[in-house]
């Protein structure tokens, strides 16, 4: 794929992967435009990444169609939408709470469904493409991760629905599963990890997003898997 003028939304896309990867989209010439919650954190990264912004918060039900709306009125369409918000929370079984489930499963699989179902038609028109990021944590559970597990889980099965459902139309819907990552997803004040070495970076998933899409439209990757060479 040639991302040259190719209209890109992305999700969560003022801090981590979803910035790393709209900077590299941008430097290969896509029209990408990036959602958060903190308008001014995304005015700066729109303005650092030159590319456009729009505040989206993902927990916010009645703002998920409006916000489709305004998608396609400031891009003028959709090729490639990159479903990166995500929210994680964390306890023990005896700790867990309905809330916490909420707030989690609206994020991760509810908002994002909801928004990608406002896009469809649009993406059908252009045979665009959909990436999905779930996590390691999709594949497999561990202790305190019912609710985020539970909701990457859940992402990873609807994710094969809609391969199933919209390969006829052209539409490659990709499932991206980073092992960890420095994000602000689970921190307080949204400030970013530090970065580790020997794990991953954003640019690592970034690279991997790109290249997924690079591939001729003839084929596609259902599942990409990433993990630290030597964490």
């Amino acid at each position: 794929m040639d991302f040259k003028g190719k209209k890109v939304l992305i999700t969560g896309g003022s801090s981590g992967l979803g910035k790393a990867t709209a900077a590299m989209l941008a430097k290969k010439g896509a029209d990408v435009l990036i959602t958060g919650r903190d308008d001014q954190k995304l005015k700066d990264v729109a303005t650092e990444l030159n590319c456009k912004a729009l505040v989206l918060d993902m927990n916010n039900k009645g703002a998920i169609k409006g916000i489709a709306e305004e998608v396609l009125s400031v891009l003028g369409g959709l090729d490639i939408l990159i479903n990166n918000a995500g929210i994680g929370e964390f306890a023990l079984l005896e700790e867990l709470n309905l809330d916490a489930f909420e707030r989690v499963f609206q994020t991760n699989v509810f908002g994002l469904a909801m928004l990608t179902q406002a896009l469809l038609p649009t993406l059908k028109a252009s045979e665009g493409d959909i990436i999905n990021i779930a996590s390691t944590a999709g594949g497999k559970g561990f202790a305190y991760g019912s609710v985020y597990a539970g909701s990457k889980f859940a992402l990873r099965g609807m994710t094969q629905c809609w391969q199933a459902e919209l390969r006829q139309h052209n539409i490659r819907v990709i499932l991206v599963n980073p092992s960890e990552v420095p994000t602000a997803f689970n921190v307080a004040d949204r400030t970013e990890k530090e970065l580790s070495d020997g794990k991953l970076t954003p640019t690592e998933i970034a690279h991997t997003i790109v290249s997924a899409l690079e591939m001729d439209k003839r084929g596609f990757i259902p599942e990409v898997t990433v993990w630290a060479t030597n964490p």
